[in-house]
């Protein structure tokens, strides 16, 4: 071997760690990976909203491209500008905008909806912040089971989103980034976020949260609503 380390005998000190070991959990601080984290009720174990994840995620994906400038609105359509994120999350939606301009934000919002709990789901399960474990229900339905391995990151998330919708801050000194999960939540009926009650108690203030991300919350209302309606007129 050149350079005369042939390891510990060798003098070189230690043997290094096995890089399963260096590996720390480093939550993605995107909209989408945190509002994943979000919608899961850390009491009960368990992943909740799943019916209107994927719409949420999708919102929450446009929501961070207006903040970060790579989105904006023109006439109620979603129009990309710059350079794609470096997210690969974030870039994947980006440039489905971007290849196809003038839609509606409505539109981008419902595209896509599995796959994008996946795309999360595995993100944040690169990162070790949550665990996915393949499974069936009943020994014959696929389903993905998901566990929360950060908890202080997801616990972290529920007490700002929480203090932003409760709390007597003003709503343009709340953090751009929790004001648009707050009003997400609230827009996708996530109850383990705020219930029925509380949507309707705060709807002023929560109506304000989403100011920033304007029309996305809108849309992502209608977009849940068409969907209740389907679910409904199908039995």
């Amino acid at each position: 071997m050149p350079g005369g380390c042939r390891g510990e005998s060798a003098g070189c000190g230690h043997r290094a760690a096995p890089a399963s070991l260096e590996k720390k959990m480093t939550p993605p601080e995107t909209l989408p990976a945190q509002l994943f984290l979000l919608a899961f009720d850390l009491r009960r174990g368990k992943l909740t909203g799943r019916g209107e994840l994927g719409l949420m995620l999708r919102a929450a994906a446009l929501a961070d491209l207006v903040l970060s400038g790579h989105l904006t609105d023109e006439a109620g359509n979603a129009v990309a500008s710059g350079r794609p994120p470096e997210d690969l999350v974030l870039r994947a939606v980006f440039e489905e905008v971007s290849q196809v301009p003038g839609r509606s934000w409505r539109r981008w919002v419902g595209r896509g909806k599995r796959a994008m709990v996946g795309a999360v789901r595995d993100q944040l399960a690169g990162a070790r912040v949550v665990g996915a474990e393949q499974t069936r229900v009943l020994g014959l339905f696929p389903y993905t089971r998901v566990t929360v391995k950060d908890t202080r990151a997801a616990r972290r998330v529920a007490d700002q989103v929480g203090r932003a919708i409760r709390g007597g801050q003003p709503v343009n000194r709340v953090d751009a980034p929790v004001a648009a999960l707050a009003a997400l939540a609230a827009a996708g009926e996530l109850r383990v976020v705020a219930g029925g009650g509380e949507r309707r108690q705060y709807r002023d203030r929560l109506r304000e949260l989403g100011s920033r991300i304007d029309p996305i919350p809108a849309a992502l209302r209608r977009a849940v609503k068409a969907q209740h309606a389907a679910a409904a007129s199908s039995g």
